[in-house]
């Protein structure tokens, strides 16, 4: 019976390690929409944040990266499909999102804000915002933060921010909602934002929008997990996320207070 046993371990070991996957390709799936983040070029070339980020960790771990685009509101079930092996794309770790997939570290921290006219100010208590036309883009936390916060608003919601700023200048919203860095960077940096503000308070809460920003992997995927979390603390300890984040952010992406 020893020896039965003894066996059955050994081959319960050996299935564990061969079932460990080497990774000598990762395979990247970004939006393509959300500057400075990630989105596409006028050549059509996928750039950003996020693609300068997943280059960087694929040389730190020397594997083959491989960066594809796919819209939001189908990426997370485009890696459940194994169309993708990570989501790297400014997702914010939320408890309702590791229920589908697993998260590393966080590598940036994005609290949202409200974006208005200049000659307005948001009111977000429930009267105040009665009236009121958001547009937020869909199926993102702070689409669920304002399901829940203010059933009764008019929420309209968009495949991407572009699509919401274009509403906004033509006056069909009164306001925008999102990730503040992305607001800033897609919208009030530019001309097209030069009319607009930040308003309000900015939104952190951990209980609805998360602990940061992380990569996305398929929760059986843990071996991936923990590659990525290993190339992550070593770019954040050599300098190369800081070199890499001051390309596109006036301001340090891991401290809240200072967007």
């Amino acid at each position: 019976m020893k020896k039965i046993l003894f066996t059955l371990l050994v081959c319960l070991g050996l299935t564990s390690n061969a079932m460990a996957k080497e990774w000598k390709t990762v395979r990247f799936m970004v939006e393509g929409a959300y500057p400075p983040f990630n989105w596409t070029s006028e050549d059509g070339e996928l750039v950003g944040f996020d693609v300068d980020l997943a280059n960087a960790l694929c040389e730190e771990l020397q594997v083959k990266c491989v960066i594809g685009k796919q819209d939001w509101d189908g990426i997370i079930p485009a890696l459940l499909a194994r169309k993708s092996d990570a989501i790297i794309a400014a997702m914010t770790i939320t408890p309702a999102r590791e229920k589908k997939v697993a998260f590393t570290e966080p590598y940036a921290l994005v609290p949202q804000r409200f974006v208005m006219s200049k000659d307005r100010e948001i009111d977000p208590s429930e009267a105040g915002m009665d009236g009121i036309v958001v547009g937020v883009q869909r199926a993102t936390v702070g689409d669920q933060y304002l399901s829940h916060a203010y059933p009764d608003i008019e929420l309209r919601r968009y495949n991407t921010f572009d699509e919401a700023f274009t509403d906004l200048i033509n006056g069909r919203l009164d306001t925008v909602f999102g990730g503040a860095i992305g607001l800033r960077s897609g919208f009030l940096d530019t001309d097209q934002g030069k009319d607009f503000h930040f308003t309000g308070p900015a939104y952190s809460e951990p209980k609805w929008f998360g602990k940061g920003v992380g990569i996305a992997v398929r929760k059986q995927d843990k071996d991936l997990q923990a590659l990525l979390n290993k190339g992550l603390a070593a770019l954040i300890a050599n300098g190369k996320h800081k070199s890499i984040a001051s390309k596109y952010f006036p301001y340090d992406i891991y401290n809240v207070e200072s967007m």
